[in-house]
């Protein structure tokens, strides 16, 4: 007992020091560093104003929980004074790097990009280039990928035949190589351009670059007709040529866009526990592609950040991205910050002015949705990965306090109640173990002898079906053949999840105590306004408080998984037992189809189940089948 009063006294100590030490900081920008009773850095961070920055941590209400957690282990602090908030961006992220601190947002160090390069020389050379930039030199880009940076060589190569070969084969050449053959370079290594003629061809190409190309072909033309006019139609014909391939490849570029504008599209999604932050480029007008970062936001022992994540996300990367990286005047973002000291760090830093645009029209809107749906399609791969889902369940056993010794043996089991207007209900019961939907183990029961549309007797029906075999009442004595597996139905669940709020808890709370179950089993899911995922709220009937976790974390999306799983499970049945016994056609039940409408639907798709696989289009190819009808039924036999 002694020890716990002596180590709470050092702790009151240790927050006092630190609390003074607050007070003593200086109004003037820097960057401060928690560290733990271990040393270990906690977290970094910058301020325009130390003091007030920094105050801001030791308030009795923080509105992030993560926060609040680390303020906790806070045991001393360390500062660092700057002469401006851009000195402090470049410390702040030299420090994140090298020290990664375990509270803070961190993105792999792996932001190396491709230019193009042309050469300062008496013939320039294009070449791919990566690494420190040489001033010497013109450079382009960065792009995303050295994919983009060879398809503009590329298309570079057919407009402009510029050449890309080493300056050991270029000074001993003695005739054109195959690259000349095929209309690839115009041969500056044996004379078959001259060497003004040369140079304007890499000025166009560089125009091209920055995305003048209605000045280009201006300029071409006006090159051509003077060619014209001095009976030179062989460079006649090779200007022609080219304004043909510059007409074709803009005429190809679906990403083009006009004007020269250099901007990057920047989307943040959070969803299961994860973010991902996918960053598109545009240079010179020209989209050039995308990349998807997956920061480390979450500590794998407390479970998920709270709060407005993206904006969180969205700050540390601008942060952490742009610190040795070009930033384009223009930034669309998907996502609102209210970080004005973060862009002037970013702006001083970079020396020119940055606008950020939330609400991009026309072209860049479209740029901006392909980001959003790159970054969730990029999520939704990172998901599916097995090791994610093990992530989702430990994160599961983390917010509920579960006692499972191996995750492997952690089983869920959802029931969800179905039907329509009272009619066919039925009851379903899925299964998830082994880090994955065990659709052997499913079971659907048919609910008998209660009014129809009654949710709460058919939850209470199906329980007492499932549990009745682990009452405390009966005898629980048998026993199974040595060797012999036990059947499914005879495990007893880590956590029976009920889809439903209060009402239908209260069902399962009186069904196990009936039984003398374990109520700590039960976890119902609260549906948030429209049916949103990470809108849910946790009930429980064992006395503690509901949660809700917020679409950021990863315990709720394999919640919002096994729920859903369980949703469709019950409508499927109920849809096939309703169909069962009416012996009728589903279009039946869709307002505004009769008779005549529904036999020409059969008869143009060859029976129900073609109506079924036909798209909306397909629909409205009948007649009198308009759009909002079309969608009604696409809809309802899906």
């Amino acid at each position: 007992m002694a020890k716990k009063i002596e180590s709470a006294s050092d702790v009151s100590d240790s927050r006092s020091k630190l609390l003074e030490h607050v007070s003593q900081l200086p109004h003037l920008p820097g960057v401060y560093r928690y560290f733990d009773v271990n040393g270990q850095v906690l977290y970094v961070g910058k301020a325009r104003d130390l003091k007030k920055r920094v105050s801001s941590y030791f308030l009795k209400n923080l509105s992030s929980p993560r926060i609040a957690m680390m303020v906790e282990r806070i045991d001393r602090m360390e500062t660092t004074v700057t002469r401006s908030e851009a000195e402090a961006l470049i410390l702040e992220n030299n420090l994140i790097k090298a020290l990664k601190p375990r509270y803070n947002i961190l993105f792999r160090d792996d932001k190396s990009y491709p230019y193009l390069k042309i050469s300062n020389e008496a013939t320039p050379r294009m070449m791919y280039y990566r690494g420190a930039v040489d001033k010497r030199h013109r450079y382009f880009g960065p792009f995303p990928s050295s994919w983009a940076v060879k398809e503009s060589m590329q298309l570079l190569q057919k407009i402009f035949l510029l050449r890309t070969c080493e300056d050991s084969v270029f000074q001993n050449r003695t005739r054109p190589c195959l690259l000349h053959q095929i209309n690839r370079c115009s041969a500056p290594c044996v004379g078959k351009i001259d060497s003004d003629a040369y140079l304007a061809d890499i000025e166009n190409a560089e125009q091209f670059l920055r995305g003048k190309q209605s000045e280009i072909l201006k300029n071409l033309e006006i090159k051509m007709y003077d060619y014209s006019a001095r009976l030179e139609f062989e460079n006649a014909a090779m200007v022609r040529n080219q304004m043909a391939a510059l007409s074709k490849v803009l005429h190809q570029q679906g990403m083009e866009t006009s004007g020269d504008a250099d901007l990057d599209i920047i989307a943040v999604v959070v969803e299961g526990g994860r973010a991902c932050v996918n960053l598109a480029m545009v240079r010179g007008g020209r989209h050039l592609g995308d990349r998807s970062y997956f920061p480390n936001i979450f500590d794998a022992a407390h479970g998920s950040i709270g709060g407005e994540i993206e904006a969180e996300v969205m700050e540390a990367f601008l942060a952490q991205h742009y610190a040795d990286q070009y930033i384009p005047s223009q930034l669309v973002l998907n996502v609102e910050l209210d970080a004005p000291e973060l862009m002037l760090a970013i702006m001083e830093q970079c020396g020119h002015k940055i606008y950020c645009i939330y609400q991009p029209q026309e072209q860049k809107r479209a740029w901006l949705e392909m980001a959003v749906k790159g970054a969730h399609l990029a999520l939704a791969r990172a998901l599916s990965e097995q090791g994610a889902q093990q992530m989702r369940t430990r994160a599961l056993v983390d917010v509920l306090d579960l006692e499972v010794e191996k995750l492997d043996e952690l089983r869920i089991e959802c029931f969800d109640i179905s039907h329509t207007q009272g009619e066919a209900t039925q009851a379903s019961c899925v299964v998830y173990e082994n880090h994955a939907m065990q659709s052997a183990q499913y079971r659907r029961f048919n609910i008998k002898d209660i009014v129809g549309g009654d949710d709460y007797a058919a939850m209470k029906q199906v329980l007492q079906r499932r549990f009745e075999h682990f009452s405390l009442k009966l005898d629980q004595s048998e026993t199974l053949e040595e060797g012999k597996e036990p059947d499914a139905r005879r495990k007893m669940p880590h956590v029976v999840l009920i889809d439903g709020g209060k009402g239908q808890v209260e069902i399962a709370r009186q069904v196990f105590v009936e039984y003398g179950l374990d109520l700590s089993l039960i976890v119902g899911v609260a549906k948030g306004e429209g049916r949103r995922v990470g809108l849910e709220t946790l009930v429980f009937v064992d006395g503690r408080e509901p949660k809700e976790l917020g679409k950021e974390s990863a315990a709720l999306m394999l919640i919002a998984q096994i729920r859903d799983e369980a949703h469709r499970f019950a409508i499927t049945g109920m849809r096939a037992k309703r169909a069962k016994a009416r012996q009728t056609s589903r279009l039946e039940e869709i307002d505004g189809i009769g008779p005549k409408r529904r036999q020409r639907l059969l008869t143009r798709f060859g029976g129900l189940k073609g109506v079924e696989e036909a798209s909306v289009e397909d629909l409205m190819t009948v007649d009198g089948i308009s759009r909002a009808l079309a969608e009604e039924i696409y809809q309802r036999l899906r």
